[in-house]
């Protein structure tokens, strides 16, 4: 049963740095240089100074940028920057974006949630974790011994009966808000009743929870909770044993889950036939037009197909769409080259795609990462920029998300999804909160 407590948060001071927007950050990992560069510009104490501070010349062991961040964290808070709530809180976070010409708001909270290695408990993981970026993350979180950013939980609670708690305590509060870098509204409230907070801890204590994201920052947590317990003793109620959560119902209206489709690197490049003919009998195949462009109504087909098994493949060789959709014959092929997952794992499209089609049928099984992307725009961008160098992505796939009830089965299977099957739109801000370990 995850446990939820209040925490007092490290916070902005608006008056030393004036507008809230003017210092918070999307999540690290989606941050490029250029976006990078203008963060840092915006403000001289925005976060991307702690969780992403640039490497610079001369950098070693004494003095790199986690030295850096662990420093600015420090200052500060001494200079008042930064100051800690004076009570223990849970912070009811709201987001108000656009997608697909409607207006959502995705309500949740940030607690701190008592941690647990994934496969002892009722927290799950859904996706893959890399070495290389918990790694990043461990060194981070142990100079500055803070949650700079939140994890992303999500719970079942078809009654959405734990935020109804909460919204009825922030009813007649006004917000603080901050607007990122896309136009998205950021609210923020604290609560601090003991007695809001208790019932919420009851409602949630038997729920399981979902990393929706930040599955390397959950578990660096956990590392560098066993690091210190390693070093010594480590009190149950040591802020180390947590680790900094937003939580979300699964039936809140304003959970959105996008598709990331593909640009892959490193396959020889083909013409849609020469696809068509690896594809073989796994997959029922249609002509799906010529040029980038026919991406958007590709897409709409597949959407409003809502199939897992439906797939689309653009071949830069021949500037060509293939559409296709897995066949009886493609589904035994992958039950028998997938036999160690459960048959939901199997159904999923991006199992489909990379599994059986990429690294089977293509032959494609140790390839360059690809390109990621969300909206089909970008898919049209990125081959319509290429179309002069089209051995750089010989190959363009669209792909249906995982969907909130997938990520359940298969967590609760045990399994994880491969990477990249979900996209969570939009990010949790960096800066509204921090979580000192200390």
């Amino acid at each position: 049963m995850p446990q939820i407590e209040a925490f007092r948060g490290l916070r902005y001071d608006l008056g030393h740095v004036g507008s809230l927007s003017d210092v918070i950050a999307p999540p690290y990992d989606v941050i490029g240089p250029e976006l990078q560069d203008q963060l840092y510009q915006r403000h001289p104490a925005n976060v991307i100074r702690l969780i992403l501070n640039r490497e610079e010349p001369g950098d070693d062991e004494l003095n790199d940028r986690y030295v850096r961040a662990a420093r600015y964290l420090k200052n500060w808070q001494a200079e008042g920057v930064l100051q800690s709530d004076p009570d223990p809180a849970v912070y009811v976070y709201h987001q108000v974006f656009s997608y697909g010409g409607q207006e959502f708001t995705r309500r949740g909270f940030m607690a701190r949630m008592k941690l647990e290695r994934f496969g002892e408990g009722t927290i799950y993981p859904h996706e893959e974790t890399h070495a290389a970026a918990k790694a990043d993350r461990l060194k981070l979180i142990t100079a500055c011994r803070a949650n700079l950013s939140q994890i992303f939980g999500i719970y079942p609670d078809e009654q959405n009966e734990a935020q109804a708690l909460l919204e009825a305590a922030i009813e007649q509060v006004a917000p603080l808000e901050a607007t990122d870098h896309l136009g998205i509204v950021h609210r923020l409230w604290p609560v601090t009743d003991i007695q809001v907070i208790s019932q919420l801890a009851a409602v949630m204590g038997p729920k399981p929870m979902f990393v929706a994201d930040g599955h390397h920052r959950y578990e660096t947590a956990c590392n560098y909770r066993d690091q210190l317990a390693a070093e010594g003793d480590l009190p149950p109620q040591h802020p180390a044993n947590y680790v900094m959560t937003m939580c979300v119902g699964m039936n809140d209206p304003g959970m959105i889950v996008l598709p990331t489709h593909r640009l892959f690197r490193g396959l020889p490049a083909m013409t849609a036939a020469e696809l068509i003919a690896k594809l073989g009998d796994a997959f029922e195949t249609e002509d799906g037009g010529e040029g980038p462009g026919q991406a958007q109504s590709i897409w709409e087909n597949i959407e409003f197909a809502d199939d897992q098994r439906e797939l689309a493949f653009f071949t830069t060789k021949d500037q060509r769409w293939t559409k296709a959709r897995l066949s009886e014959t493609g589904a035994q092929q992958m039950a028998q080259i997938a036999s160690e997952h459960t048959g939901d794992w199997q159904g999923l499209g991006v199992s489909i795609l990379h599994r059986l089609a990429i690294e089977t049928l293509l032959g494609g099984s140790d390839l360059p990462k690809p390109k990621y992307v969300h909206l089909v725009e970008e898919v049209v961008e990125a081959l319509q920029t290429d179309s002069g160098d089209r051995e750089s992505f010989p190959l363009a796939a669209l792909v249906m998300p995982a969907t909130l009830d997938h990520i359940r089965q298969i967590s609760e299977h045990g399994e994880r999804m491969p990477a990249k099957s979900t996209y969570f739109f939009p990010k949790l801000l960096s800066g509204l909160v921090v979580n000192p370990l200390t």
